[in-house]
C-alpha cells in the first residue's frame, strides 16, 4: 500500500460518522448491509449518510452493489487488511516491542 493511500484512507475514518458507518459494515459480514437498514440502524438522515458513504467508496473502504432496487454496501476487508498490515509492518523494526504488542500483533497475522 502507498503512504498516500494509506493516508487518505485513515483520513476517512478520521470523521466518527464514518467510523461508525465502516464499524457497522465490517460486522455486517460478507452480506453487507442494505442502506435503508444502516440508515435506520445508525439514526442518520439519508443525505448524511450518502455524504460519508460516498467518502468511503471514494477511497475503496467500501463497496456497493444493486439488488434490484436495493443498494447494499460491504466493507472491503481486503482493504481493511492492507491498511492494518501497513500500520503493523514495521512496529518496531528499529528496536523491541513491549510484550504485549508482540501477542496482540501475533492474533492479526
Amino acid at each position: 500500500m502507498k503512504l498516500d493511500d494509506a493516508a487518505a484512507r485513515l483520513e476517512a475514518l478520521g470523521n466518527p460518522t464514518r467510523l461508525k458507518i465502516y464499524r457497522t459494515l465490517v460486522r455486517a459480514g460478507e452480506e453487507g448491509m442494505a442502506v435503508g437498514r444502516l440508515q435506520e440502524r445508525l439514526d442518520v438522515a439519508a443525505s448524511t449518510l450518502s455524504h460519508h458513504l460516498k467518502a468511503l467508496v471514494g477511497v475503496g473502504l467500501v463497496t456497493q452493489t444493486r439488488e434490484g432496487t436495493t443498494l447494499i454496501c460491504n466493507a472491503s476487508y481486503d482493504e481493511m487488511h492492507g491498511l492494518i498490515d501497513y500500520m503493523v509492518a514495521e512496529c518496531c523494526v528499529e528496536g523491541s516491542c513491549p510484550p504485549a504488542i508482540v501477542s496482540k500483533f501475533k492474533k492479526v497475522a
